[in-house]
């Protein structure tokens, strides 16, 4: 296995990073559906329905307790009558 492959174990402080990180943009993610739905004038409801979800499932989604999938990133978009922008950006002074 090369270097870049190979697995380290975290410290304490990693960990935490890591974990406060991954809740941010769930976070985030959930503001951002929330808004465009209510920009729509769905009902969680509703959404669910035509992102072939549930009620409680998309509830979840919107409070930052759940971590989709792409393939419901992707049909939750088409629901949303939004494109769905996946990128990757390079961190501020990382030369490439």
């Amino acid at each position: 296995m090369t270097a870049r492959h190979s697995r380290r174990e975290r410290t304490g402080a990693e960990q935490h990073d890591a974990a406060y990180e991954e809740a941010r943009a769930a976070l985030l993610l959930g503001q951002m559906v929330y808004d465009r739905r209510t920009e729509l004038g769905l009902t969680q409801g509703e959404l669910a329905d035509r992102a072939g979800m549930t009620q409680p499932q998309l509830s979840r989604l919107e409070s930052g307790g759940a971590t989709p999938t792409v393939p419901l990133l992707t049909r939750l978009a088409a629901a949303l009558d939004a494109e769905l922008d996946i990128t990757f950006k390079p961190h501020h002074g990382v030369a490439a």
